[in-house]
């Protein structure tokens, strides 16, 4: 029998291989923080104010807007209090609070995306039948099915997990309290929690992306049918800032969870955990903006109004 310490609290190691530059990476990740938090509740904005915009599409890209603005707060805040601190402690239970919504927010965005895959294949594949098929109620059932899926999968990893005993280190080699970063300070026996998270990750990331792969083989399909080069063009603009979304989100966490581990370096594991948990929630305000007319002609005319009452 060895004696073993209970874990009250974890030390996040973070970049504190770079303490040298942390005051820069500290006005980095504030900017990315801020510009972040304005995009999201900027569109959120504009699409609440325009009436053109209160279609399926943008219901569900108001609650993708909705999820990446607390997804960002989830880690950013904790982290860039670190950068500044000399105390990079996290509590026992705020390690678990964390990694719940962490976990929440980002299955919930997986399932969304599944959503939104599925409005656009409505919308190209049948135009006729789109208002029956994407109707108000649809829409909730879609939103509220990606909300529950994420909420009841978050707490059965997290609660799986921290009810595991801990003992001796308690480092986490990484800025936040990552599910694989965490596991590895468990004492014991942790098979059956690596197969239920290997469930989880098949049922919440490979299931959707071949639910959105089958999606698009059939908008594709459906847009070379398209006669005129024009009408293509108008068809595939409306799907392609969720294809963008898509690619981005599933390749950073399919690199960040789904490569053996074995090939793994801590830090390539920290670039694309922070691309997968800071990036795209900084980037989907920015691509929905630049690459969908509607919500630039919505700015347009939001920033027109403006200025005329400031007059």
């Amino acid at each position: 029998m060895r004696n073993k310490t209970s874990v009250t609290e974890f030390l996040l190691l973070g970049f504190s291989d770079h303490t040298n530059v942390n005051l820069i990476l500290f006005v980095v990740f504030l900017f990315v923080y801020i510009i972040t938090v304005l995009g999201n509740i900027l569109l959120l904005m504009v699409i609440y104010i325009d009436p053109a915009l209160h279609t399926p599409m943008y219901f569900l890209l108001r609650n993708l807007s909705f999820l990446d603005l607390c997804y960002s707060s989830v880690i950013l805040p904790k982290m860039l209090a670190n950068l500044l601190s000399d105390n990079k402690t996290i509590s026992f239970a705020q390690c678990a609070v964390q990694m719940f919504f962490f976990l929440f927010f980002g299955l919930t965005e997986c399932f969304l995306l599944t959503s939104m895959a599925y409005d656009r294949y409505s919308a190209i594949c049948n135009p006729l039948r789109y208002t029956a098929i994407m109707n108000k109620r649809v829409c909730l059932q879609l939103t509220a099915g990606s909300w529950i899926c994420g909420t009841l999968m978050a707490m059965g990893q997290t609660s799986s997990l921290f009810t595991l005993p801990f003992c001796g280190s308690n480092t986490i080699n990484n800025f936040f309290c990552d599910i694989q970063a965490v596991l590895k300070l468990v004492c014991g026996d942790t098979f059956w929690v690596e197969i239920q998270i290997f469930v989880c990750a098949a049922f919440a990331l490979f299931m959707p992306l071949l639910l959105i792969l089958i999606s698009y083989i059939c908008i594709i399909s459906a847009i070379l049918k398209i006669r005129s080069a024009k009408g293509r063009r108008k068809a595939f603009s409306t799907c392609s800032s969720h294809l963008t979304v898509v690619i981005l989100c599933a390749g950073s966490a399919l690199i960040t969870y789904a490569r053996p581990k074995s090939t793994y370096g801590q830090g390539e594991v920290k670039v694309f955990s922070l691309f997968y948990s800071v990036g795209i929630a900084f980037l989907n305000p920015i691509i929905y903006s630049f690459r969908s007319k509607e919500v630039k002609g919505a700015l347009r005319k939001v920033t027109l109004k403006i200025c005329k009452e400031e007059r």
